[in-house]
């Protein structure tokens, strides 16, 4: 075996940097500090000075070195032990358990999960235990449950120099109450220095820093930061910011002092960082540390590195010698994994791979870090010369990284999730459209060799080209650059699916309140985002986050899928027109609607009508109609067959340009879950809307990306329709019987503005109306129906939304 390239980033721990603790004395006086407190202070009924909280911390750190100086580790683990504690803590970390249980009383168990509490810096008392296989205790307190009984002392500590001082805090009735470190001084401990015109003066912050626990220093010698102003940076700053950055010191923007003090809590310093990218080391920052904005530019403009099941991973280099997956008996040697525990603030992924190169041995690729911080990711690449070794060594890794045996999960996709380890994310053999989609530069190429129409070219070219879906995953969180979250088989949605159902009948059921609910959400938001690998996972708290954070992204992810499958790989050549090629697999006809005739009138008069702007913070955008097309599919019912059934009604549907060309490819999907949410409340429907406004907010990607697409179906409702002004708390009746949904919104079309389009078809096009169902959750009247057999889509309409009003106004600084 020949090792190429090896780099890893793994820092030395805590107990290699720091020596053991003082073995046992076995005889010896007690040290001056504890003499002195031997002397008599005023005291109450308990034993307890009359100071109150402040003599109490005092008394605890003098206990605290006497523990430290008399007591072997081997008299810690005992006093642990017998207590009930558990002992495998880093040495360091059973003295300060044993220093708390000895002054303070043993601590009982998580209420949780059962777990071993344990304080953290000094601020909280954290489990370390797990919910689940998935996700490690989530339990926070600053007020733990202790045990209502004396200390249990062993002999070896009861014969030691310290015993009577032990002695005196073994009663539960004379223990003090632990008072942690408060949150409340967010840069408690630290020394700030600040350099440059902030936006307030430097007297103004000193005084707010020290009122907040910190102080300021007028040179960066042993500051924990250096706080400038953004014209500091852009000048190359001075001498004192080039010091700072010589010796390693956080250099950051004035708005890490603000959200720290509004947040009560030191924020985290790399994620205000002004300067790593001018420093000779400058690494970037980590994207779990940088704001959602910026994360979502870096995932956005990053290259996927690993298309799917057959690519190989960009960072081996391989590809460019030819390199390919091996392949033998059937089997892909080709793994990737994901591993997202809340409760430990883990999020992170793992490749493995064995690739073939021409005129070369067998080469291990092995790629192991956080996400979004490529540059301290663990990472080898190794070349061997025994080709059944190798194999033998893959399959040894997989084990060591999931718990589980190779060849079942390959062959049989069995897998059994284990605590702490990574769980594969089943990719499948195809090329995924961030990577087999039409790039920028060849988007003009491509429709200008196209033989369809021109409008309907341009409209192929949206469909076929990798921005769409490179933002609707940006958007969600899922487009890690390492892991291809658009090309996953069958079985591993069908398994996100069943994990996110199972748990919605959960939260339907669960009388869980207060930490335990948190518990709930967090094991399944863990979960989630372990199946979903995500580059800002998060824990998700109530039916609407899970609505558009797991339902909404499950249904995107499932359709980006369809679409990579369909679009292949069109890196190539774009001479041979693929946009013609890719329109026959629609199987479907699209033309452009004349903008002279009555259909392309009516559907300017039905969205000019029912609209109302979408809402981005305090700006309105309008929108405008581009093109319209007329769209009929083998997989959609056609007009004539859907005319044949009752009750049939013109409507708008939302959705993502991402989620598109599934829709016409293969027709509607009913909504994946039930949720009292819009969108979800009618349970596995297919929901439309008489109002564009409603669809128009689905439609709408982002103020610079303006453009989007509306569609219009014609949905048969059934002869019986039943209306709601709340969720139906049953909606499996519904799903079963086909019943016609109608949702009555707290807003209306006008109805004696509707009309008749296709002579039995209905328009409710009229102007927007307050209703009498004030108190409805749905702002627009929606409709739902159950069977895909019953809607027929008929129109796209590209629209361009446009900002309103607009007015630049000068701002005088304060």
């Amino acid at each position: 075996m020949k090792v190429h390239e090896t780099r890893s980033h793994a820092h030395m721990s805590g107990d290699e940097q720091k020596g053991n603790l003082r073995k046992h004395k076995a005889e010896g006086k007690l040290p001056e500090s504890e003499q002195s407190q031997k002397k008599a202070k005023p005291e109450n009924d308990n034993g307890r000075s009359v100071n109150g909280a402040g003599d109490a911390a005092s008394e605890y750190n003098e206990f605290c070195k006497a523990v430290e100086e008399n007591l072997s580790i081997d008299q810690i683990k005992e006093v642990l032990e017998i207590n009930g504690q558990d002992c495998s803590a880093p040495e360091e970390t059973l003295l300060a358990q044993c220093q708390d249980l000895l002054f303070y009383g043993a601590l009982a168990k998580c209420p949780l999960c059962g777990g071993t509490l344990i304080c953290d810096n000094e601020k909280r008392f954290v489990c370390g235990g797990e919910i689940s296989e998935w996700c490690s205790c989530v339990f926070s307190t600053k007020d733990p449950p202790r045990k209502e009984e004396p200390v249990k002392i062993p002999d070896s500590v009861m014969n030691s120099a310290i015993s009577d001082l032990i002695k005196k805090h073994q009663d539960p009735k004379s223990r003090p109450k632990r008072e942690l470190g408060s949150a409340d001084k967010p840069f408690a401990g630290m020394m700030i220095s600040l350099m440059g015109r902030l936006t307030r003066t430097h007297q103004y912050w000193k005084k707010k820093i020290e009122r907040n626990g910190g102080k300021v220093s007028n040179t960066v010698q042993g500051v924990t930061c250096l706080v400038v102003s953004p014209a500091e940076r852009e000048r190359g700053g001075t001498s004192k910011m080039v010091e700072a950055m010589e010796q390693g010191l956080p250099v950051v923007s004035e708005a890490w002092l603000i959200d720290s003090v509004e947040k009560h809590e030191a924020q985290p310093l790399e994620a205000y960082d002004v300067v790593s990218d001018l420093s000779v080391e400058g690494k970037g920052i980590p994207w779990d540390k940088q704001d959602p904005s910026e994360e979502a530019i870096e995932s956005f403009s990053a290259e996927l590195k690993m298309y799917g099941k057959r690519g190989v991973y960009m960072d081996t280099k391989l590809q460019e010698r030819g390199g390919k997956i091996f392949e033998k008996d059937g089997l892909l040697y080709n793994c990737a994994f994901s591993i997202c525990d809340l409760g430990k603030g883990r999020n992170e992924y793992c490749i493995m791979q064995l690739v073939t190169v021409p005129d070369s041995n067998l080469n291990m690729y092995f790629k192991r870090g956080k996400v979004g911080d490529d540059p301290n990711a663990e990472e080898r690449l190794e070349e061997w010369e025994d080709e059944e070794a190798a194999i033998k060594e893959f399959a040894k890794l997989f084990e060591e990284i999931t718990g589980n045996e190779f060849e079942p999960w390959e062959r049989e996709k069995k897998i059994q999730k284990k605590p702490h380890k990574f769980f594969p994310i089943d990719m499948d053999d195809g090329i995924e459209v961030r990577s087999g989609g039409l790039g920028l530069r060849q988007l003009g190429v491509a429709s200008a060799h196209c033989k369809l129409d021109s409008f309907v070219a341009n409209f192929i070219k949206v469909l076929c080209g990798q921005e769409i879906y490179k933002y609707a995953l940006m958007e969600l969180g899922l487009d890690p650059p390492d892991l291809p979250m658009g090309m996953l088989t069958d079985i591993h949605l069908k398994r996100c699916e069943e994990v996110l159902l199972e748990f919605v009948e959960k939260v339907k059921t669960t009388k869980e309140t207060g930490q335990k609910a948190e518990a709930m959400w967090a094991d399944f938001s863990s979960r989630w985002f372990s199946l979903m690998h995500s580059t800002r996972p998060m824990r998700l708290h109530d039916v609407n986050e899970l609505a558009d954070h797991a339902a909404s992204a499950f249904e995107t992810v499932r359709d980006i899928n369809t679409a990579s499958r369909l679009i292949g790989d069109m890196r190539g050549d774009t001479l041979d027109d693929p946009l013609s090629d890719r329109y026959k697999k629609l199987g479907c006809k699209i033309s452009v609607v004349d903008k002279e005739s009555e259909d392309y009138k009516m559907v300017v008069k039905y969205l000019e009508t029912t609209y109302e702007p979408v809402k981005v913070s305090d700006v309105e955008y309008g929108v405008s109609v581009q093109n319209v097309f007329a769209v009929e599919s083998d997989a959609i019912p056609s007009l004539d067959d859907i005319k044949k059934l009752p009750n049939k009604v013109l409507l708008w549907c939302g959705s993502r340009s991402s989620n598109l060309l599934r829709h016409i490819y293969k027709g509607f999907l009913p909504a994946v879950c039930s949720l009292p949410v819009p969108g979800y409340m009618f349970g596995r429907a297919i929901v439309c809307s008489d109002a564009a406004a409603e669809a128009a907010r689905y439609g709408f990607t982002a103020v610079d990306r303006p453009e989007g697409f509306l569609v219009l179906a014609v949905a048969s409702l059934g002869e019986e329709v039943t209306e709601f002004t709340s969720p139906p708390e049953d909606t499996k009746t519904l799903e079963d019987k086909k019943i016609g949904v109608k949702g009555l919104g707290r807003k209306k079309t006008e109805e004696s503005e509707h009309f008749m389009w296709r002579d039995d078809i209905k328009v409710p096009c009229g102007r927007l109306v307050p209703s009498e169902h004030k108190d409805s959750p749905l702002e627009y009247n929606e409709y739902a129906v159950y069977d895909p057999k019953q809607t027929s889509i008929r129109f796209l309409v590209e629209v361009k939304y446009e900002e309103k009003g607009t007015e630049i106004v000068d701002v005088e600084p304060e």
